[in-house]
């Protein structure tokens, strides 16, 4: 299996209230606690939080764009920190494997969206199929 040479990072950022809202629009995800800042406030938080699945979606977007959308076989993440508003995430990872498995060609894939502190907010894993 011959593996192009991973992407740049993903730099996304900063996350603004519309990008939020779009999301929530994309995902059919309303709930007030992302949008709505006296909701959110009255949550206990101090501004709106970041669907949890932006941050995902972007993640997997630097792995798909690198190795194909067709060749996933599984994708699996979990948040680690909360994405706020103005919060930068860049987008990254590495090959943690390349084997056969079924007669088909695969790599896993470990991923992390960073925030602009460098904390990693969300960890992913992704298997992909190779030609």
């Amino acid at each position: 299996m011959t593996i192009p040479a991973p992407p740049p990072p993903l730099v996304f950022g900063p996350i603004t209230r519309t990008d939020i809202v779009r999301y929530q629009g994309a995902s059919g995800d309303f709930q007030p606690i992302h949008h709505d800042e006296p909701f959110a406030r009255d949550a206990g938080y101090d501004a709106p939080l970041v669907v949890g699945m932006l941050g995902a979606g972007l993640l997997t977007t630097w792995a798909t764009d690198w190795l194909g959308p067709a060749n996933v076989r599984r994708s699996r993440v979990r948040w680690t920190e909360r994405v706020w508003p103005d919060d930068t995430l860049t987008c990254s990872g590495a090959i943690e494997r390349a084997y056969e498995e079924g007669g088909e060609a695969r790599v896993d894939l470990v991923l992390e969206a960073v925030n602009q502190n460098g904390i990693v907010v969300v960890k992913g894993w992704m298997t992909f199929v190779g030609e």
